[in-house]
């Protein structure tokens, strides 16, 4: 695969048990899985896009009490979270072509929506919108600028991309979205670049 753009799927595929093994789970991100659930309210249900083997996120929001949809690309990552969380709906699919026919109370996006391309970022909106409706909180996390970048993992190119804050604040409001918190290279939160918005 000469292009890392298109080798996302594959790359954490191949690598899915090392994936697991190299996720941390201190939870460092609980602050902001936090403010998200505050934003969520009533409505528990959360869908998780990118949701890897579902540890330490996904099992941090069942254990507050959420119903986990979780998408992600690799069979191996989503096989691994049906063995771990039986109870919750697991589903091995393309972020970008997602049609569930229903709304959440949550979405969330995290280290996942930035290894799309920008053009596909950009039409991810029309996916959250489409599975949201007035109150649903969205977070997600994204590059601190427009650009790209070429990472590694377990000795391959991993794809990064991001556009810039404007644009990302301009597609959420086209969306219905209206920013609550953003945090550029959060440095309670591992250096990740944070959003949270509400519907």
């Amino acid at each position: 695969m000469d292009d890392p753009a298109d080798d996302i799927t594959g790359l954490y595929e191949r690598h899915a048990h090392a994936f697991d093994r190299q996720r941390g789970r201190s939870l460092f991100e609980r602050g902001w899985l936090d403010r998200f659930l505050a934003a969520i309210g009533e409505d528990r249900s959360v869908l998780d896009l990118g949701c890897g083997s579902g540890e330490p996120m996904a099992g941090y929001l069942i254990a507050s009490g959420c119903a986990v949809t979780g998408v992600d690309a690799s069979p191996t990552l989503i096989g691994l979270c049906r063995e771990r969380f039986p109870g919750q709906r697991w589903l091995v699919a393309d972020m970008r072509r997602l049609v569930l026919g229903r709304a959440f109370g949550g979405i969330l996006a995290w280290d996942s929506f930035f290894h799309l391309p920008a053009d596909d970022q950009r039409a991810m909106f029309g996916v959250f919108a489409a599975h949201a409706r007035n109150g649903t909180a969205l977070m997600f996390t994204s590059g601190p600028a427009h650009g790209e970048a070429i990472g590694a993992f377990e000795g391959e190119p991993l794809y990064h991309a991001s556009l810039d804050g404007a644009e990302y604040e301009a597609l959420l409001a086209a969306a219905g979205f209206r920013v609550l918190d953003h945090v550029v290279e959060d440095p309670s939160c591992g250096g990740h670049t944070v959003w949270l918005a509400r519907r």
